[in-house]
């Protein structure tokens, strides 16, 4: 099965998914405590399987719980959200969507920021990427 996107995901399963990250393990219970106005124990131990089935998150027995962790790693996750909005949005042009970036996000950047943002393209210039 082709992994979902975090772009194909419903609302409320990314705020899962973002909290099992968040906890790095977590049970139903956990999980639903780190939820703002969450759903019933029983939807989101529903959402749960429904997210292990789509190969977002794994699950193991605990005793007589399951425990739920990220199928993969936060930075691979990153990658690959930001391919799939690159490719979904901007026509896979990343110069596209750091000029949207920029216009949304400019004049809230500090000054440590900017600084970054220009080592790291300077860096991947010199790196020929």
């Amino acid at each position: 099965m082709t992994k979902p996107s975090p772009l194909d995901l419903g609302k409320r399963e990314r705020q899962i998914v973002e909290t099992v990250y968040r906890l790095g393990e977590a049970s139903v219970a956990e999980v639903l405590e780190g939820l703002a106005n969450p759903p019933s124990y029983s939807a989101v131990r529903a959402m749960l399987g429904v997210l292990v089935r789509k190969d977002v998150l794994k699950s193991r027995r605990d005793g007589n719980r399951y425990l739920y962790r990220p199928a993969m790693p936060k930075e691979k996750a990153r990658r690959s959200a930001l391919r799939n909005l690159l490719a979904t949005f901007f026509s896979g042009q990343p110069g596209e969507a750091m000029a949207a970036l920029l216009e949304v996000s400019a004049d809230s950047l500090s000054e440590e920021e900017w600084d970054r943002i220009s080592k790291l393209v300077e860096q991947a210039r010199q790196e020929g990427r």
